[in-house]
């Protein structure tokens, strides 16, 4: 059994709970969060592997999207074995055009059995409108255009440089 905490993205605290099978897909934590946060679970999402600062790596999609078929799937991820110790974590990311965003952690594990997922912490309630997101990257060219410039101002003036020795 795992203890899953999901917590939305917002400024409000918003958080869930649940109780999962830790041989349940992500597919069934799917739909369990989509329930758990009020939504019906029929929108496109994906799940992300993070570090422990949250950084996001590889998606786990709902459905399997390779032309070949051979790319994961939210239905081929085994929770036990996706994140299989405590503190791991994903991003769960729910309708791509509202982009609802969740933070997903194994806060506890043990033998117990449970067949059936169950909420045991509700805190907060969903706004109306997913918060929006802001995207924002580092602005590396000023620190780009400074190298290149150093670089330029180490050569010595190619008007003394002898072409004919080459």
């Amino acid at each position: 059994m795992y203890k899953v905490r999901v917590i939305l993205d917002t400024k409000e605290d918003v958080i869930r709970t649940l109780l999962v099978n830790e041989k349940a897909s992500l597919e069934n934590l799917h739909f369990d969060i989509a329930k758990a946060f009020g939504f019906n679970g029929q929108e496109m999402a994906s799940f992300y592997r993070t570090d422990e600062d949250w950084n996001q790596g590889e998606e786990i999609p709902l459905f399997n999207m390779s032309e070949a078929g051979e790319g994961i799937s939210m239905a081929t991820c085994i929770l036990h074995e996706t994140i299989p110790n405590q503190h791991d974590k994903l991003i769960y990311v729910y309708d791509f055009l509202q982009m609802w965003t969740f933070y997903v952690e194994v806060i506890e594990q043990s033998n117990e059995e449970v067949t059936e997922t169950k909420m045991i912490l509700s805190v907060g309630e969903i706004p109306e409108q997913a918060p929006e997101k802001e995207f924002k990257a580092e602005d590396l060219s000023k620190n780009i255009d400074d190298e290149i410039d150093d670089e330029f101002n180490n050569f010595e003036s190619l008007d003394d440089f002898d072409f004919d020795n080459y």
